[in-house]
């Protein structure tokens, strides 16, 4: 039997494929699609997804493809610098357009020996006490122990199963789509700038090879909002905002988004979990959608794992929900907040000009790129220092970086007092004694997603805490 069927192969099931391989479960990806999307819906990484590739040894095949740009002006595109002293070894946000990081994710799962089966399309299922039967559009059924929808916004998985989505419907509406654009790219920037003095849901830039990604608020509502727009409707857009429609032509896609705002009651529902858009629906600004989606599978690939391998302690995989729900609440709290302050309305705008004169304070600049680049997430693991709950940024050690160890996804105890041990979880857990300036506590134990799950010395105390994350100990 499948251990784990992935409904969806976007970045959230790619990276969730690729994490479950990484402690040997059976994984099968089914992606509705024929073809990989080439539509550019996400520009990038954020600091987070940069650390976690990073993590898995992933790193320097996004920084080979993509383009690094400052980390400042992302919250509601109020354009302040990037502060300095981010908690980071990667204080940057990584461009890469979303067909590269599907390409690359999808390489990084076949790798590892994930079977991705494209043109399977889920229609049904149903789950017993032993695993899921997963029905296809062609008839053919599959069983897993577990499956996770990663099927989107408008996830089948989340509807079968009857999951409540509740929040706010959309509001607005915005066509975006790539073509090529017959005005030069001077005239084209120059009113740009002026457009977006007052409407900053709009903008027109290159992406290279003649194409323009554009994208203009819509005059209202479609009725039918999975109807793209046509080209005509984007024309008409464009000169009521800009006076101008650029010369527009030849679109190799149109699409419109919403923002609406919407969060899964539950992550989990027996033996079927969800995870990226189909948990959670916001509007882009601020681009934490892919990010999200790729911190969710982060988080509960290996939960998961360690469930199919039998080693899982009880409560592991219900933690899945008990920390990643929040995380999302708080991202579409800022995305409402954002929808606001880009508001062309009086009220949002003064608010938006105290906001940005705020936001000169370092302390707040920090607070809000943190926010919006998932590095200031905590974990609630209860009382004590303040690094528990939270990621371990990567430091230098003397025999070289954090994350230099952390690529097979297992736990680690970083050793700086060479006194402690982990008998009885080394099948899960590395013990590295090497000592870092950086880091100002005697150890730390850090789960498979690099969360500090414990600090101190004391190796009974230490005992206490191993199984909680890993487990009863071996033999």
């Amino acid at each position: 039997m499948i251990d784990v069927i992935v409904a969806g192969g976007g970045p959230t099931g790619l990276m969730l494929a690729a994490e479950l391989r990484l402690h040997g479960v059976h994984v099968l990806v089914l992606e509705k699609d024929t073809e990989p999307t080439p539509y550019v819906r996400a520009l990038g990484l954020h600091v987070r997804s940069i650390e976690v590739m990073d993590q898995r040894g992933l790193l320097e095949r996004f920084l080979a493809l993509g383009t690094k740009h400052p980390a400042g002006g992302f919250f509601a595109g109020i354009g302040k610098p990037s502060p300095e002293r981010l908690d980071t070894a990667h204080g940057y946000v990584l461009g890469i357009p979303q067909p590269l990081i599907d390409r690359l994710l999808a390489e990084r799962a076949t790798e590892l020996g994930a079977e991705i089966r494209r043109g399977g399309e889920l229609v049904g299922l149903s789950q017993d006490d032993a695993g899921v039967t997963v029905e296809l559009a062609d008839g053919t059924l599959v069983r897993s122990r577990y499956l996770v929808g990663c099927d989107g916004g408008r996830s089948t998985v989340r509807k079968l199963l009857g999951v409540g989505f509740p929040g706010e419907p959309t509001r607005v509406e915005t066509l975006l789509g790539e073509m090529e654009v017959a005005a030069p790219q001077e005239t084209v920037a120059t009113v740009v700038a002026e457009v977006r003095k007052t409407h900053l849901r709009f903008g027109v830039g290159p992406l290279g090879d003649g194409r323009y990604r554009v994208v203009v608020p819509a005059r209202g509502v479609a009725e039918d909002r999975a109807v793209p727009p046509t080209l005509d409707e984007l024309r008409q857009q464009l000169r009521a905002f800009a006076g101008t429609d650029f010369g527009v032509h030849s679109p190799r896609w149109l699409s419109r988004f919403g923002d609406a705002t919407r969060l899964a009651e539950r992550y989990r529902v027996g033996r079927v979990l969800l995870a990226g858009d189909a948990a959670h629906i916001h509007p882009p600004v601020g681009g934490q959608g892919l990010n999200l989606g790729i911190q969710d599978a982060f988080n509960l690939g290996w939960k998961l794992a360690a469930e199919v391998g039998g080693r899982a302690p009880e409560g592991l995989l219900d933690s899945y929900h008990t920390e990643r729900h929040p995380v999302a609440a708080d991202v579409l709290t800022n995305t409402r907040a954002q929808m606001e302050l880009m508001s062309t309305e009086p009220g949002p705008r003064a608010v938006r000009g105290l906001l940005s004169e705020l936001m000169d304070f370092e302390d707040v600049n920090r607070y809000l790129v943190e926010k919006i680049t998932a590095i200031g997430v905590r974990y609630d693991f209860g009382e004590g220092h303040d690094l528990l709950g939270r990621r371990m940024r990567d430091v230098g050690l003397k025999r070289g970086r954090l994350y230099e160890l952390t690529h097979g996804g297992r736990g680690l105890l970083l050793d700086q007092t060479g006194r402690l041990s982990v008998e009885g979880w080394s099948d899960r857990v590395d013990h590295v004694v090497d000592v870092s300036e950086e880091l100002d506590v005697p150890a730390v134990l850090l789960r498979p997603d690099g969360h500090v799950a414990w600090v101190g010395e004391d190796q009974q105390d230490l005992l206490g805490r191993l199984p909680t994350w890993f487990g009863a100990p071996a033999g």
